[in-house]
């Protein structure tokens, strides 16, 4: 296939132009490439998106799949505006943060979704979800029938710069010290390995899959999860189950960002990590067991180095303070 991803430099839109290369596909990454270059073996179109719809000038002739993985509604519809009619099959890579009711386990992808953010407002981690409908209500207006709305999970694995899945393996390994967790151990945990969802895009486009299917890892208990992260650190350290609501007064944040616990959810979210898989597995997404990724999660953690800021997770200090009220 003759592929164009629109992006190509950072963690999933990276592992899909990489493993498109590796299949024997002509892959053209259109990014600016601030941050990396695109994969070897692709053609890089150094363009900066925030400029325009003259940045798609240069991606000439028909493209069997375009991957689009934008987040602001007004780049990803100058892309559409410019590509869609050049191209025969299109994945936006979506986001389940675009239901409406977070609180709902096993909601498939009929559930309600969140008003699309309306045009001239600016799109911000606070309306992240609205922006996400805007962008599919985008692409199935241009792309109608070739459009893949492929609505993911929490992505972990190797790359992930959002610390947030491996936060807990890394601190489980990072020293023997008292360890601070959510008393939440029933709660669900649901992550998608990048490189699952990447081949997944792929076979699907393949295949010309097309409609909204919900690309998601399998349900975890967060108490399993965080019991196969210590036993694979080799923590053997005292660990300290703090309520809910106490952390919560405490001033530790719920998810993500700084003295947050990742993957600890606030109340009406029992769902958000619970969602229908079903119909993406029925259609082709293959799944690798899930402590393969966390175990070459924490390897990427150990490279990277267990002692670095974090953009998730507490902070050595706020752990401490927090051991010696529990």
């Amino acid at each position: 296939m003759r592929i164009l991803v629109l992006g190509g430099t950072a963690f999933l839109s990276a592992e899909i132009a990489r493993q498109a290369v590796a299949a024997g596909h002509d892959v053209t990454c259109l990014a600016r490439g601030s941050a990396a270059a695109p994969p070897a073996g692709t053609t890089w179109l150094r363009e900066d998106r925030s400029l325009g719809a003259n940045a798609y000038a240069g991606a000439k002739g028909e493209w069997d799949e375009v991957v689009e993985v934008a987040r602001d509604p007004v780049p990803a519809t100058e892309a559409l505006d410019a590509l869609a009619h050049r191209a025969a099959h299109w994945t936006f890579v979506s986001s389940c943060s675009v239901y409406a009711d977070a609180s709902l386990a096993n909601e498939t992808e009929d559930a309600a979704l969140l008003q699309p953010l309306a045009p001239g407002i600016p799109s911000t981690p606070e309306n992240y979800g609205e922006s996400k409908a805007a962008i599919e209500a985008a692409t199935l207006e241009a792309a109608g029938g070739k459009a893949h709305l492929c609505r993911a999970g929490l992505i972990g694995g190797p790359g992930d710069s959002s610390d947030r899945y491996g936060y807990w393996p890394a601190r489980f390994a990072r020293d023997k010290n008292p360890v601070v967790v959510p008393a939440a151990g029933h709660h669900p945990t649901q992550v998608i390995d990048v490189r699952d969802l990447a081949a997944w895009v792929l076979k699907a486009a393949g295949k010309g899959v097309a409609g909204a299917l919900n690309a998601l890892g399998g349900q975890v208990t967060f108490g399993t999860y965080l019991a196969a992260a210590r036993e694979t650190a080799g923590h053997d350290g005292e660990v300290l189950p703090a309520e809910e609501e106490w952390l919560a007064n405490q001033g530790v944040n719920y998810w993500a960002g700084p003295d947050s616990l990742p993957l600890w959810l606030p109340p009406g979210h029992e769902g958000f990590m619970a969602r229908s898989n079903r119909a993406a597995v029925a259609a082709g997404l293959q799944l690798r067991p899930w402590q393969e990724t966390l175990q070459d999660t924490l390897a990427d953690e150990r490279r990277l180095g267990l002692d670095r800021p974090r953009k998730a997770g507490l902070s050595p200090g706020t752990e401490a303070r927090l051991a010696k009220k529990l």
